[in-house]
C-alpha cells in the first residue's frame, strides 16, 4: 500500500484535505491553534516561585527545533521592549553569563531533549531561576527536584512543531506577571482575534495556503523576512516545510542578505529558474529602507528564480502579525505534503537519529 492509498477522515472544518495522509491530525492540530493560544494564557498564570523583577538581568530561552522557535518568538515579539536583554540557545552549552540574576525558560515539549536538560543542568547549577515550559519527561521531574515552576504543555498535541502556541504563550505571560513585558496578555488576546479569522479562511477549499502550495509545488522554497519578526516567521516557514513537506527550504533576512546572498544570484541562472521559489514574508514592522530593498531584491531575483511570491500578515501588534504568517505557513506546508500524498506528522529520520546518538 502507498502513502496516496491510505486516506483520513474528513477534518473538522471540511477543507480541501479530505483524503489526504494525516496519521497524526496535523491538520487538525493546526486548526486547533488560535484555541491552543489562547488556552496558554491561563496555564502561565499564577506560577509560583518566579524571581522579583528587580533581580533579573537577563532572559534566556533553552530550546531546539519546534521548541527552540518559542525563543525566537520571545526575541522578535518582546526582546524590543524588554529592559533587559534575551537570548535563545540552541545547544548544549550554556552562557558563561548566566547567573543568580538570570531568568532561564526551557522549554521541550518531551522534556527529553538532550541539549535542553544538559543545558538546564548547567543553568541551575550557576544560580539561575528557571522556568520548565514541557509535557512531561526528564526536564519536568529535574524542574520538581530543583524546586523550579513547570507551566504544563497538553502532551495530546501530536507533535512539538504542533505547539508552538503552548510554548510560547507562557514566557510572554510570565515577563508581564513579574513586569517585565507590561500588556503581554493584550497582545495574545489581539493574536487570537486574528488567528481565528486566518483560520476561518484557511480551512476553506481554494484557501489561500492551498494556493501558495500550488504555486510552490515540487521547487524549492526560499522564504525572506525583514526584522526580527519576519526573520521568525521565514525560520518557522522552512522548518515546517522540511519537516511536515519532507522537502528541502530555505531562509535568509532583510538587510543582512543584501550585504552577500545577493551576490550568490549572478551565475546558474539556469538552474534555479527551474528549480527555486521566493516567498516574501510582509509586515508591518519592516523599516522604510528595508521597504525599498525588498522590492529591489525581488525585482533583481524575478529573472533568477520561477517565481516570487507575497504573503502579508494581518492582526494588530507584532504578535498577532507574527502568529498569523507562522499559521499561513503551517498551513502551506501541509499542503504541500498532501499534494504529494506525504504524512506531515512522522519524522523517522529525526528519530533514528536520536536512537543512533543514545547507543554511542
Amino acid at each position: 500500500m502507498t502513502q496516496k492509498d491510505v486516506t483520513q477522515k474528513d477534518v473538522s472544518h471540511g477543507h480541501a484535505t479530505t483524503g489526504a495522509l494525516d496519521t497524526l491530525g496535523m491538520f487538525k492540530a493546526a486548526e486547533a491553534f488560535p484555541e491552543q493560544v489562547a488556552a496558554a494564557v491561563g496555564a502561565a498564570r499564577g506560577i509560583d516561585g518566579l524571581p522579583d523583577r528587580e533581580y533579573v538581568e537577563n532572559v534566556v530561552v533553552l530550546g531546539m527545533g519546534g521548541s527552540g522557535i518559542a525563543g525566537d518568538v520571545m526575541t522578535s515579539v518582546a526582546g524590543p521592549f524588554l529592559p533587559v536583554p534575551v537570548v535563545v540557545v540552541k545547544s548544549y552549552d550554556r552562557p558563561d553569563f548566566v547567573g543568580p540574576g538570570s531568568l532561564v525558560f526551557a522549554v521541550s515539549f518531551s522534556g527529553d531533549t538532550e541539549e535542553t536538560v544538559e543545558a538546564a543542568g548547567e543553568v541551575v547549577s550557576a544560580g539561575a531561576s528557571l522556568v520548565a515550559v514541557t509535557s512531561g519527561g526528564q526536564l519536568a521531574k529535574l524542574a520538581e527536584e530543583w524546586g523550579a515552576p513547570v507551566v504544563p504543555v497538553p502532551s495530546s498535541i501530536p507533535q512539538p512543531r504542533a505547539a508552538l502556541g503552548a510554548m510560547a504563550v507562557p514566557a510572554l505571560i510570565i515577563l508581564e506577571e513579574i513586569g517585565l513585558f507590561p500588556g503581554a496578555a493584550q497582545w495574545v488576546a489581539q493574536a487570537v482575534e486574528q488567528l481565528t479569522r486566518r483560520r476561518d479562511a484557511l480551512v476553506r477549499p481554494g484557501s489561500l495556503a492551498e494556493e501558495l502550495a500550488g504555486r510552490i509545488g515540487r521547487r524549492i522554497p526560499l522564504f525572506y523576512g525583514a526584522h526580527a519578526l519576519g526573520a521568525t516567521a521565514a525560520l518557522r516557514w522552512k522548518t515546517q516545510v522540511n519537516e511536515n513537506a519532507k522537502s528541502p527550504a530555505f531562509s535568509s533576512v532583510f538587510p543582512e542578505l543584501c550585504h552577500n546572498e545577493i551576490a550568490g544570484w549572478g551565475q546558474h541562472g539556469d538552474v534555479t529558474r527551474q528549480l527555486i521559489t521566493l516567498v516574501n514574508l510582509r509586515h508591518d514592522a519592516e523599516h522604510p529602507q528595508v521597504v525599498r530593498r525588498i522590492a529591489f531584491v525581488s525585482e533583481m531575483l524575478r529573472e533568477a528564480v520561477a517565481d516570487v511570491v507575497e504573503v502579508r500578515a494581518e492582526g494588530e501588534g507584532d504578535l498577532a502579525q507574527l502568529l498569523d504568517l507562522i499559521l499561513v505557513g503551517d498551513f502551506v506546508s501541509l499542503h504541500l505534503a498532501a499534494r504529494e500524498g506525504i504524512d506531515p506528522g512522522p519524522v523517522p529520520v529525526l528519530e533514528d537519529l536520536k536512537r543512533r546518538l543514545a547507543e554511542a
